[in-house]
Parts: structure tokens; C-alpha cells; sequence
């Protein structure tokens, strides 16, 4: 059974015969899920031996942009049925927080890899999530997800909500 609960730091994710796996993390708020988060999760999983998935709470949703679609508690579930997914681990924002980056997650992982999707590249990655990555020995990899940005959440609502209005 995959342990998708708790994150656990590098030293915990041994095999038992001395070789250490190599964790990929990625992360966002999949709020709706969409089939370029599955092709993400797809395609960073080759990376490494665990892929852990970070979801944005919806305390961070609310803040980004102002309201949370699906619960989080749903949206863990479903990506936790994903067969390319080991762990998942809801982000611990607070509400009003003033930093949004998931650089607390990322020191309590410790991945190898951090692998940002096809909407992410250097400029627009938050500077605390470098900064830790940089710190921890983390190799960021960009574009993930089978040639870029294929869908997005705030897409798929925009035109579910003009459909609705007919």
C-alpha cells in the first residue's frame, strides 16, 4: 500500500538495501483536476522512484484567487488514486498568509527533484521555493507535462460558468 500521508524527509525513503530513493515533487492547487495535471504526474514520475504531490490547501486558493472549488479533502483523494502518485500532502498555508510559495513543504519532503508543470519556467517560479531548493540540493525541472501547458483550471471554469448562463 503507498504511504501518501505524512511527508517524510530523504534519509526515511531508503529501500532497505542502502540505495536511497530519488523523490520527485510537484505541486499546485488542481482545482478542478484536469488531464494536463495527469500528464504531468505521468511524466515526472519517470524522473524518479516517488512522486509526492503537493496540493495548494484551500486556504491558498482562497488567497490566490479568492475562493476554493473543490474541497481539499476531494481533491487529495482523487489524485491519491492516481497509479503514477506515491504520497500527497496538503500545503499548510493559514489563512491571510503572506507567503504563498510551498517552501515549508519542500524542506519537510526534501526531494531530489522538484518538477514544476508546463505553465512554470525560471521567472515565474516564487523566489522562496529557489531559495530552499537551492538550500536542500533540489534540481528544478520545468516544462513537465508532455509539451506544456495543455489545459487549465481557470479555463475550464470560465467556460463551465458561460454555460451555465445560457
Amino acid at each position: 500500500m503507498k504511504n501518501k500521508n505524512n511527508p517524510t524527509t530523504r534519509a526515511k525513503l531508503s529501500t532497505g538495501r542502502g540505495k536511497q530513493k530519488r523523490v520527485v515533487m510537484v505541486s499546485g492547487g488542481f482545482d478542478p483536476i484536469h488531464i494536463g495535471h495527469v500528464r504531468m504526474f505521468e511524466e515526472a514520475k519517470k524522473l524518479g522512484d516517488e512522486l509526492v504531490v503537493v496540493i495548494n490547501n484551500d486556504n491558498w486558493l482562497k488567497l490566490k484567487k479568492g475562493y476554493a472549488f473543490m474541497p481539499e479533502r476531494e481533491r487529495k483523494e482523487i489524485i491519491e488514486a492516481f497509479k503514477a502518485v506515491d504520497r500527497v500532502v496538503l500545503s499548510g498555508h493559514k489563512k491571510n498568509t503572506k507567503d504563498i510559495s510551498i517552501s515549508k513543504e519542500l524542506r519537510a519532503v526534501r526531494p531530489h527533484i522538484f518538477a514544476k508543470g508546463g505553465d512554470r519556467h525560471c521567472g515565474n517560479i516564487p523566489t522562496p521555493e529557489v531559495l530552499v531548493c537551492n538550500e536542500i540540493g533540489c534540481k528544478i525541472v520545468n516544462d513537465i507535462g508532455f509539451g506544456g501547458k495543455v489545459q487549465s483550471s481557470s479555463k475550464l471554469l470560465k467556460e463551465y460558468s458561460k454555460k451555465i448562463k445560457k
